[in-house]
């Protein structure tokens, strides 16, 4: 009886000790593979991780080469301003030095020849005299002064071109200004008449005493000399007075600087499209949505 308790007993504990270690197998294998799933969602999550980071590097690799290039271009630009502001300066004082004060605009690369220098009467577009004398002088000083500034010049009837001219002259306006008397009722259109034919007398007088300065080109072999006219609509001073009146009825000389721009915008917008799929991505091996 006794013996047949013990071994009832040790069959009681033998069972505890089998199902408990069933549960422990069990419990392992449950841990097993939680460790599994953990290694491998980890090495996933590592790989993801690695490649955004990959990702991340080469956008910040091309983000670099973009500030190079924007800085680049901005330093470009700023050289071209600097040429422009020193043609300016430099007819300003030429211009000085024959007995004229003009202002300039160095902005927006404007000579402003003042009521002083070239006055026109009202509804008039004729050069008076002393008007005609000063645009003589300007012309004798533009002849001077341009040729240094442009990329190319007809001589003996060949285009000759300079080389290592970084920034040079694209365009000189010849523009044309009136006050706002003309402008009845809104109706501007004898003003804009009377605009152009100022620039244009002005201009005629300007290449008749200096004709050479139609020789000078632009890269695509252009005439940098031109005209527009712009009525009442660019006011130097708004106030309806006569005062007023006589400095809007002017010519100012715009010089727009030839800087090849377009091709290098066009790299950098193919830059910035590059890094946007770049950054897209980047996105997507985050686990991110786009």
């Amino acid at each position: 009886m006794i013996a047949n308790e013990s071994t009832s007993e040790s069959e009681e504990g033998e069972n505890y000790f089998v199902s408990m270690t069933d549960m422990m197998v069990g419990v392992l294998f449950i841990f097993l593979i939680m460790l599994m799933i953990f290694a491998l969602d980890f090495r996933t999550k590592t790989d993801v991780q690695d490649n955004a980071i990959d990702v991340a590097r080469e956008i910040a690799r091309k983000l670099d080469d973009l500030q190079k290039d924007v800085t680049a271009e901005m330093a470009y630009l700023d050289r071209s301003q600097e040429t422009r502001r020193k043609l300016l300066m430099t007819l300003k004082a030429e211009l000085k030095m024959d007995g004229m004060d003009v202002q300039i605009d160095e902005a927006n690369g404007v000579l402003r020849l003042t009521e002083d220098a070239v006055r026109f009467d009202a509804s008039q577009s004729v050069l008076l005299d002393r008007a005609k004398l000063n645009v003589d002088r300007i012309a004798r000083v533009l002849e001077r002064v341009i040729p240094s500034y442009v990329a190319c010049q007809i001589v003996a009837g060949q285009n000759k071109c300079r080389t290592g001219l970084e920034s040079s002259v694209e365009t000189v306006f010849i523009e044309g200004h009136t006050d706002s008397t003309g402008a009845r009722g809104g109706d501007d259109r004898y003003n804009w008449q009377l605009s152009v034919e100022r620039s244009v007398n002005t201009y005629r007088e300007i290449v008749n005493v200096a004709p050479s300065l139609r020789g000078l080109r632009n890269t695509r072999n252009e005439e940098i000399m031109s005209v527009s006219g712009y009525a009442s609509t660019r006011p130097i001073d708004p106030n309806e007075n006569r005062e007023a009146w006589a400095k809007n009825r002017r010519i100012d000389l715009r010089f727009v600087m030839e800087v090849d721009a377009k091709q290098r915008l066009k790299q950098i917008i193919n830059l910035t499209e590059t890094m946007k799929g770049e950054i897209e991505r980047l996105v997507t091996v985050s686990g991110g949505r786009k």
